[in-house]
């Protein structure tokens, strides 16, 4: 039986900051978060979480930030047209948006019987009526995401002082994971053996 549902929103190398957050089904409330950084903090948490094969699990899929080099690249990766023909070659895999950062620990979770779907933050934040008109991960757009977690879809216990995005984030991830047991969502595409899901 499920019980809880866990986010984990996944930094793209060791110096961003992931965030967790698990939720309570049967109440609907947070009952932890926090910030990660290594993959050796993701891996001592789910060895300390008791309700592994009891959770459902939403792991946000990286940005793969290699070959950026300037500011107009990084702005111009996640708008190129898919690799679709040989005229255009995609050297060093520039255009590969994601990255595999935590696969391994995600697969030796599954194999110890854990549900796990990933999920695209900024789809899903869409979906979600999270999306806001300022830029990612600024001061404003947390702000817009912490009042309307906590005003729109009733997370009360979020302080009143700002909360990392990374962790507004993986909330984000446990209401996806709700909507997976009502059976909302619909799977887009696969990565590394996973179902990446997002809302009808």
């Amino acid at each position: 039986m499920i019980t809880h549902s866990v986010g984990l929103s996944l930094g793209s190398n060791s110096s961003m900051e992931s965030g967790v957050a698990v939720r309570e089904i049967s109440t609907g409330k947070l009952i932890y978060m926090d910030k990660l950084f290594s993959m050796s903090d993701v891996d001592l948490f789910f060895e300390n979480y008791n309700n592994l094969k009891n959770s459902i699990i939403c792991v946000s899929l990286p940005w793969d930030n290699t070959m950026m080099e300037g500011k107009w690249r990084v702005l111009s990766k996640p708008y190129q047209l898919i690799h679709s023909t040989d005229n255009f070659l995609n050297r060093d895999n520039w255009m590969q948006r994601f990255s595999a950062r935590g696969s391994e620990t995600l697969s030796e979770l599954v194999s110890k019987g854990a549900k796990i779907y990933r999920y695209e933050i900024y789809l899903t934040r869409q979906k979600l009526n999270l999306y806001s008109n300022y830029k990612e991960h600024s001061s404003a757009d947390c702000k817009f995401m912490q009042s309307m977690l906590k005003n729109e879809w009733g997370f009360d216990e979020l302080p009143s002082n700002m909360v990392p995005a990374a962790q507004l984030e993986a909330i984000i991830g446990t209401i996806l994971a709700d909507k997976i047991l009502k059976e909302e969502t619909v799977k887009i595409f696969d990565f590394k053996g996973l179902d990446v899901v997002n809302l009808r």
